[in-house]
């Protein structure tokens, strides 16, 4: 237990056999379960957990591999039948520090946010460690999970260091998070931004050994792209439409309209111009343009909009503002 608060971590396992006892044994003792998922992995995995004898450890064993999505799934259910307060994720691969968990907790339990996951980018001395690719990688899905999970704030989104309190966690489509199996991250984020989830970053340092990394840009480019593109017209929908219709949807919808059709108007009068070999009116022209500037000029106050309405975690300056302006009104109250 840490400062009133029951926390639990959950491991995906997949081909960790040589480094899961290492990482389980060196997670801190306030720790109250840890939930190892072995996900049916080639390896020795599995007897390694069993050997272990921590009484805090739980094994849940998958048939057929599911990914760390399904992997992930399995251990919130699990910590959610425990009740546990807080839930931290980290990999059994050894490149997350356990003692860093604390930075991830703290947040949750002084309520400055709901959602704290780690940014490798944050950390400058380990992130020139971190091979090309990763970064390029990295860079590459953050700006595409930033338009699809309308966090504009954050970074890093791959980084699985992650902890959540319990009230959010019971908020979470878990069967989704288990289909999406290598997009769990970026759907966790994408659903906890719906739910007007605060998510802060946190600088967390991230260990690189000779491991060969499994983030290929062409996977990237031919997987991430269409779930992000899915998840954002969901998070639109629930969101700005389903919990509360906001200008948001109008803006987008007829600013895309108005482009759309300055685009396509003008490119069918320009083909049309150079096959009659004629100048194409100023009046055509104007039709084409006008509804352009104004259709690009809605969508990007659309875009701030949502910019603007991202959930932040609050900072020290925040909730101080808030804790005196409450002060103020018992004062006001009492002396009335």
């Amino acid at each position: 237990m840490y400062n009133n608060h029951t926390v639990g971590v959950v491991i995906p396992c997949y081909r960790v056999e040589k480094e899961i006892a290492a990482v389980i044994a060196q997670l801190p003792a306030f720790i109250d379960r840890i939930i190892a998922v072995d996900d049916a992995g080639p390896d020795g995995t599995a007897a390694v957990l069993d050997a272990m004898n921590d009484p805090r450890l739980i094994v849940i064993r998958h048939d057929t591999n599911q990914g760390v999505g399904g992997a992930m799934a399995s251990g919130f259910d699990k910590a959610l039948d425990l009740n546990l307060d807080v839930v931290v994720k980290i990999d059994g691969d050894g490149q997350m520090a356990p003692e860093h968990i604390v930075d991830l907790i703290d947040p949750l339990r002084a309520g400055i946010c709901d959602y704290a996951k780690g940014n490798r980018f944050l950390h400058f001395r380990e992130l020139r460690r971190m091979p090309l690719v990763r970064q390029f990688g990295n860079i590459l899905l953050t700006f595409l999970t930033k338009v699809a999970s309308g966090y504009w704030h954050i970074f890093d989104p791959q980084n699985g260091f992650v902890a959540i309190g319990r009230p959010y966690l019971v908020t979470l489509d878990l069967d989704r998070i288990r289909r999406r199996r290598y997009f769990f991250e970026n759907e966790m984020l994408i659903q906890l931004n719906i739910v007007g989830a605060r998510v802060l970053d946190c600088p967390m340092p991230a260990k690189y050994g000779n491991e060969t990394s499994s983030l290929k840009i062409s996977h990237i480019l031919s997987y991430y792209p269409y779930l992000l593109l899915r998840g954002y017209f969901s998070r639109l929908y629930h969101r700005h439409v389903l919990r509360d219709f906001s200008i948001i949807i109008p803006l987008y919808f007829f600013g895309f309209s108005l482009f759309a059709f300055g685009v396509v108007f003008g490119i069918n009068a320009w083909v049309t111009s150079a096959r009659l070999g004629v100048a194409t009116p100023t009046g055509t022209v104007m039709i084409a343009v006008l509804p352009l500037i104004l259709g690009f000029q809605m969508l990007m106050q659309g875009l701030m909009l949502e910019i603007l309405q991202s959930p932040r975690a609050d900072s020290a300056a925040s909730r101080t503002e808030r804790s005196r302006g409450r002060a103020d009104e018992r004062s006001d109250l009492s002396s009335s």
